[in-house]
């Protein structure tokens, strides 16, 4: 095991200094690891979860959504925020359908990234989903505009390459399928 106490900075003080519907920041005055101290800002994040849903051809769910903070239209995986007290799988499910109106009948849990380690404790659960089916229409939140397409692994890989995908955790997850984990 390497041993990490070196690296570890520890509490000294903690200020939420914002709480939003969505975020909390905080600043927190920590002891470095040579006995100063410094100050951290970060943001509270619940947690989201990232879907790989495969469709019967094989192909993938993708949605287009316009992202407010950089005023553009994104390509990315169905994703969405873990409610208070929700079940990591119980996300990614509800997610599934309300975005796309698609339901599953195997899950797998791939794994986990942290996309914003230097001012977030956002997490990121990553699951693929096989044996869709359409339940219904999508059942999207009264604040949600979003289209729903298909694209192949290839043609997803080729549009991280050429700048169309450029989200982080869409781009994690396609690196997962590589991993057997991620296949049926």
């Amino acid at each position: 095991m390497i041993e990490d106490n070196h690296l570890i900075e520890t509490t000294i003080s903690s200020e939420r200094v914002f709480e939003g519907l969505l975020l909390k920041v905080n600043r927190d005055e920590v002891c470095l690891p040579n006995g100063k101290s410094s100050i951290r800002e970060f943001i509270s994040h619940p947690g989201a979860v990232v879907i790989m849903a495969f469709l019967e051809n094989g192909n993938l769910l993708f949605e287009r959504q316009f992202r407010y903070p950089l005023n553009r239209v994104f390509l990315e995986l169905p994703a969405g925020k873990i409610d208070p007290g929700e079940e990591i799988l119980e996300t990614a499910k509800r997610e599934l359908l309300e975005e796309t109106g698609y339901v599953a009948k195997e899950w797998r849990y791939i794994g986990v990234m942290h996309p914003c380690i230097g001012y977030s404790d956002e997490r990121i659960e990553i699951f693929s989903a096989h044996g869709l089916h359409l339940a219904g229409e999508k059942q999207l939140d009264h604040n949600e505009f979003l289209d729903v397409l298909e694209l192949s692994a290839e043609d997803a890989k080729a549009a991280v390459w050429n700048g169309q995908i450029t989200d982080s955790k869409t781009i994690t997850a396609l690196y997962w399928l590589e991993h057997p984990s991620a296949k049926k």
